[in-house]
């Protein structure tokens, strides 16, 4: 079986699984309401919008006849 998480008790064939129990769940739950716990994210440079916005005026554009 899997270790809880929260209080690494080997058992955790509950309800509440992966946790052992309710009352560490909801710590699991307030840790990530606290801002504890966070998914990793790239910020996008700087000119990110220019280049979006660039990018569908292009798009936009009709094509021109040779």
């Amino acid at each position: 079986m899997a270790k809880c998480p929260i209080c690494k008790v080997a058992e955790t064939a509950t309800k509440f699984r992966p946790f052992c129990s309710k009352r560490c769940a909801d710590v699991d739950l307030h840790r990530w309401m606290g801002g504890q716990y966070a998914v990793p994210a790239v910020e996008p440079p700087d000119d990110f919008d220019a280049e979006i916005e660039a990018a569908l005026a292009e798009q936009d554009r009709p094509d021109e006849l040779h």
